[in-house]
């Protein structure tokens, strides 16, 4: 299915949530001098205009990143990433970069960056975005879900995979374990992002239930609730993210933070958050 877009949905609360876990994750793989290649399946066009276009129709940004932009004494590292988004702006804000250019912004000379889009409109944005930059950069018109496979192992043996589909089929769920399963078989020390949508239906659930089953020594599962679930059982009340072989440092770190985040970015009383782990 290629009807979605994610620019209507740019810089709301789960690309926040979502943005932030992968900002850490990159963060800790830069501690080490040695190259390490970031995959994301699903890339979208890579940066969003928020005053114009989709982003401005239902304006989702407002309850999300804005409110930190705004914010005052946040946690270091939820500081750090409001700071690279200013980084895309002037004095307001107008831009808000999706995962790619964001994980960009972590790139050292030697590490590589390999991403995949299959709606023709922001794949065409995709590369009109990442105009002029040099070869560690690769983009690829191509469904993320096989695509990877050519990536893994990466020739650095280090790597981070963010797994982020729209998920309007309900396949997608069960691809995304398909693929987990596989990639482990390939690149069993890959940290893998997968992020997921709170809904009122099971299958984000049976997906979480399904990717540990799997057994992953490491993992860590973070969820985050703004609101009340609605009454008619439809949208999208909060969002997570099963990260599989996570930064030892990143259970901690969201400790500290989610307790602030979720304050920012609730809009009523019912706004929590959820952290779970495990390291062998």
């Amino acid at each position: 299915m290629l009807s979605y877009r994610h620019a209507f949905h740019a810089g709301n609360h789960a690309d926040v949530l979502k943005h932030y876990v992968l900002s850490l994750v990159l963060a800790y793989m830069k501690q080490k001098d040695k190259a390490f290649c970031y995959i994301d399946t699903h890339a979208g066009a890579g940066l969003y205009q928020l005053t114009t276009g989709y982003a401005s129709q239902n304006a989702e940004f407002e309850q999300g990143i804005a409110k930190l932009m705004t914010a005052s004494l946040l946690p270091e590292t939820l500081a750090d990433f409001v700071a690279h988004i200013k980084r895309f702006n002037q004095q307001t804000l107008t831009f808000y970069p999706g995962s790619p250019m964001l994980a960009q912004d972590f790139l050292r000379a030697d590490d590589k960056m390999r991403l995949f889009e299959l709606h023709p409109s922001d794949y065409k944005l995709l590369i009109e975005n990442f105009t002029g930059q040099n070869k560690q950069v690769k983009i690829a018109q191509q469904d993320g879900f096989t695509g990877i496979k050519a990536c893994l192992p990466p020739a650095s043996r280090r790597g981070a995979v963010l797994i982020d589909p729209p998920y309007e089929d309900k396949q997608d769920y069960q691809r995304v374990v398909g693929m987990i399963k596989d990639s482990l078989t390939r690149f069993a020390t890959g940290t893998y992002m997968i992020w997921y949508p709170l809904l009122q239906r099971p299958e984000p659930a049976e997906m979480v239930n399904d990717l540990m089953a799997l057994k992953p020594a490491n993992w860590l599962d973070v969820s985050m609730t703004i609101h009340q679930p609605a009454a008619d059982g439809f949208g999208m009340h909060g969002s997570g993210l099963f990260v599989i072989n996570p930064p030892w440092t990143l259970a901690s770190t969201l400790q500290g933070a989610l307790p602030a985040l979720t304050q920012l970015l609730a809009l009523d009383d019912s706004a929590h958050y959820t952290l779970n782990s495990q390291m062998a």
